[in-house]
């Protein structure tokens, strides 16, 4: 069997592990998922009038207000539930399975492989669902053509595929699993601290060019734009290269950390 027929392998493998560990172990994913729909309800139903009155220059307009904010709420969606990858690989890490993975002829990049493609098809499943329930409330997208829900979409992948290596690094630095899930906290946080709720140019100067230029708002402005047909700028290469640079970094962090951590 060749190199990369046995990686292939390894890697299936790895990945059907994890999908197993979500299934018979869902109530982290369950929680971790609560969150944003928690919070697209209590924006839309609680602060939707007052929030939506900063949209349409003060008049309240929840229709509006949910057309905005659901795009945010998705891509919040996704760095939450990467939160669980942390959790996850700090658990291997603590509990000897890697150190038992590194005695086996196993492909050594697999182990890896397999959390990072189980969590992005988890982030998809979650934002599919909480999708669903932003379509229930009252989100619609009818100006977005074929391709741009297929360049959504892939934007969605590209920023799961992003999040989850950063997640894996954040999961390998941590002695316990408490430890990991409060490293990976700004994943959940990044996101109130973003245009998701809120245009950025209603915030305070001062605080304008952080909010602007972080990674959750190009992303958010992007997906916004692919949505429901207004301007993306200079947010959607802005976008692109954030996944990809905080790609390149997780991935080389996480496997540098792995080779070099003997526990």
């Amino acid at each position: 069997m060749s190199a990369l027929a046995l990686a292939f392998r390894d890697s299936s493998t790895m990945l059907r592990r994890n999908l197993l560990h979500a299934r018979r172990y869902p109530s982290l994913t369950l929680n971790l998922l609560l969150t944003p729909i928690m919070l697209l309800l209590l924006f839309v139903y609680i602060f939707g009038d007052a929030m939506s009155s900063g949209l349409g220059g003060g008049t309240p307009d929840r229709s509006a207000y949910i057309a905005y904010v659901v795009p945010g709420l998705l891509l919040m969606t996704i760095g939450s539930t990467v939160v669980g990858t942390a959790v996850s690989v700090s658990n291997d890490m603590t509990e000897g399975i890697i150190a038992r993975f590194r005695t086996m002829a196993i492909h050594r990049p697999s182990v890896f492989i397999g959390h990072v493609v189980g969590s992005v098809f988890q982030a998809v499943v979650s934002v599919v669902l909480v999708g669903a329930v932003g379509v229930a409330i009252g989100f619609r997208s009818t100006d977005a053509t074929a391709l741009e829900w297929l360049a959504a979409f892939g934007l969605l992948v590209l920023f799961a595929t992003a999040l989850t290596w950063i997640a894996v690094g954040m999961g390998l630095i941590s002695p316990n699993a408490e430890a990991a899930s409060n490293n990976a906290m700004p994943l959940i946080l990044l996101p109130l601290l973003s245009s998701a709720f809120t245009p950025v140019d209603s915030m305070p100067g001062w605080f304008q060019p952080v909010a602007e230029y972080q990674p959750f708002t190009p992303a958010i402005e992007t997906l916004r734009g692919l949505l429901l047909g207004g301007e993306i700028g200079h947010n959607g290469w802005l976008a692109v290269a954030w996944c990809l640079g905080l790609a390149v970094l997780g991935y080389f962090w996480s496997t540098s950390k792995f080779n070099r951590d003997p526990k």
